[in-house]
Formats: structure tokens, sequence, C-alpha cells
């Protein structure tokens, strides 16, 4: 494989594709383990997309020689601070973009925050003595809704459309 920036953008979104593959799998249920697996094939899929958006923007960085250039985290490279050092185009879009909570970037880097995040007890009031000792109780957890397939793949979608669409703005004359 080339040494070229956009080779480690490609290989990324395919690993995503291919994680994806393996959630669709897990999600007919077929295996024992089909819950971990369900798990496992959203987190890889995530993972994946975040290197992809990473190394977007390393491409991005390695056109215009920029010092961030190497930074191990997209979050180092879509700073309002490095816009300003200098004007680009493609690095205002996607800091725009991360900035908005509503739009899929945003998403996809909260969402790969939260990977790293233990997991949190849900917060119980302590009791009111003069409540009834018996409470209705409900077994089900209440939580955010995990990373459907769907939005996944739309993610990966977007990030195809947004690579493609940078590199043809790339592209020296």
């Amino acid at each position: 494989m080339a040494n070229e920036l956009y080779t480690r953008t490609n290989q990324k979104i395919y690993f995503a594709g291919l994680s994806l593959e393996a959630l669709g799998r897990a999600e007919e249920g077929k295996e024992m383990n089909a819950i971990a697996l369900v798990q496992a094939g959203r987190e890889s899929a995530l993972f994946h997309l975040y290197g992809a958006l990473l190394g977007l923007c390393h491409e991005i960085a390695g056109f215009y020689r920029l010092p961030q250039a190497n930074a191990p985290r997209a979050e180092d490279i879509l700073t309002r601070e490095v816009l300003e050092s200098m004007a680009i185009p493609e690095l205002a879009e996607l800091v725009e973009m991360a900035r908005s909570p509503d739009s899929w970037l945003a998403r996809l880097l909260a969402a790969h925050s939260a990977l790293f995040q233990p997991p949190r007890v849900p917060h119980k009031p302590k009791g009111d003595v003069t409540q009834p000792l018996i409470v209705a109780v409900s077994l089900e957890e209440e939580g955010p809704e995990p990373l459907s397939r769907a939005e996944l793949e739309s993610w990966r979608q977007e990030l195809k459309k947004l690579a493609i669409r940078f590199r043809d703005g790339l592209n020296e004359c």
C-alpha cells in the first residue's frame, strides 16, 4: 500500500464497513454471545469511523502543511485556534460541523469520547421516611439508546462523501 495520507482514511472507512457487516450478523442473534458481539461490532465501527475522521484531518493538515499534521486526536485539529492560524475552507467546514451538536460529526465525536467513560451507576435519591415502604419499581433502565447500525452506516457514508469532495478540492493542478 502506498504511504500516502489518504490510504489510512480509506483503510479506516473500509474497516468500519467490515465492522458494520459483523454487527449486522451479530444482530441476527444466532450466536450464544450475540449481545457481546453486537456491542463489540458497534464499538469497533465507532473506533474505525473516528480513525477515518482523524485520517481525513491528517490529509487536510498535511496538504496545508499545518503544524498539527501529526496530531494524535481529531479534536486537536478541529479547533478554532488552528482555523484562526490559517483560513482553510475544508477545516472550517469540519470545525463548524464539530461545534454543531445536531450534526453527524459532533455525534460521532461525542460517541467516541463516551467509549472512554466508565459505566455510571444511576443516581438514586435517598428515600423519604414519610413515604410508604413499598414502592413500585421499574426493572427497565432508562438510558441513552445505543447507536444503531443504520446511524453508524450513515456516518460512514457521510465521511466517504466528505473525503471525496475534499480530495477534489485538495488536488493541485
